[in-house]
């Protein structure tokens, strides 16, 4: 079993390693493959020798397998998601058929594996993908279905459905779960934290490490956020979580951050159109500042 990432956090969560938190996978494929939209999910080596690479350019502390991305991928090479819906299209449908191919469930398995005997335990390996209630909705376009603000039983049922992924994968190495919300979804709430329970109760059952990320516009709930070892937001001061993640996505490269305070770490998401030298520079900074 892969130690939890919380125990390398930031006090009061853990002893502090993990002080600067990356998401750079557009990025570095632009670097490496020619375009942020490259496809690197065909198969587990092909990952491999992009994620490699990847890697060892920005030595990120937190390796992250973007399992959203490989859903998207897989969809878009297999003839769309539209055609697997059945007559019945309720607001999971697609969500549901998403989740519930075999083929790209086996595909993360043995992405998965690859990548941990890469890392041999160096940094934790972290499973990142949208939320129940973000994927719901990102299903639901993908197959050209009403794009609607879900109700709770429905949110609850997308919670179901990410479950059952991760138990697919509950025997592998995985440190724990980063689930992120939708940019500028102001109708988020506390009461769609407390549909995502199953998710939350899978993790706690593998002891895996639980994240939620509240992008820009995206409003930080008063509440169930005691559910999560750690929370990133651009404003995360007050939060229940044990440690805050203070997402700098915006200002990154273009502004000194400033230090960081008692349980806190940086986080952020590399624009894909940053020049490289400016990144190395940043992050140069950061692990200074960090």
């Amino acid at each position: 079993m892969s130690t939890p990432f919380a125990e390398q956090l930031p006090k009061p969560a853990g002893n502090g390693a993990i002080r600067l938190w990356l998401k750079s996978s557009a990025y570095t494929r632009r670097l490496l493959q020619g375009s942020a939209e490259a496809d690197v999910w065909t198969h587990a080596a092909s990952f491999l020798a992009w994620f490699s690479q990847s890697h060892g350019l920005l030595k990120p502390e937190v390796a992250i397998l973007e399992v959203g991305e490989l859903f998207d991928a897989w969809i878009a090479r297999n003839g769309g998601l539209e055609s697997r819906l059945g007559k019945r299209r309720r607001p999971t449908a697609a969500l549901r058929a998403l989740l519930a191919e075999e083929e790209p469930k086996a595909l993360l398995a043995e992405v998965i594996d690859a990548v941990d005997a890469h890392l041999r335990g160096r940094v934790p390996l972290v499973l990142a993908m949208p939320s129940p209630r973000h994927w719901l909705r990102h299903a639901n376009r993908l197959a050209n279905q009403p794009d609607e603000a879900p109700d709770a039983n429905t949110v609850e049922d997308a919670s179901i459905y990410l479950a059952d992924l991760l138990r697919a994968v509950s025997t592998k190495p995985v440190s724990g779960v980063l689930l992120e919300e939708a940019a500028g979804d102001t109708t988020f709430s506390a009461a769609d934290l407390e549909r995502y329970s199953s998710v939350v109760n899978v993790a706690r059952h593998y002891r895996w490490s639980l994240a939620l990320r509240l992008p820009p516009g995206t409003p930080m709930p008063g509440s169930g956020l005691e559910d999560f070892d750690a929370v990133i937001a651009q404003g995360v001061r007050d939060t229940a979580a044990s440690s805050k993640g203070r997402d700098i996505s915006a200002e990154f490269t273009h502004s000194p951050p400033h230090p960081l305070a008692d349980g806190e770490f940086y986080f952020a998401s590399v624009d894909p159109g940053l020049h490289p030298e400016s990144v190395l520079e940043t992050l140069e900074l950061l692990r200074k500042r960090a």
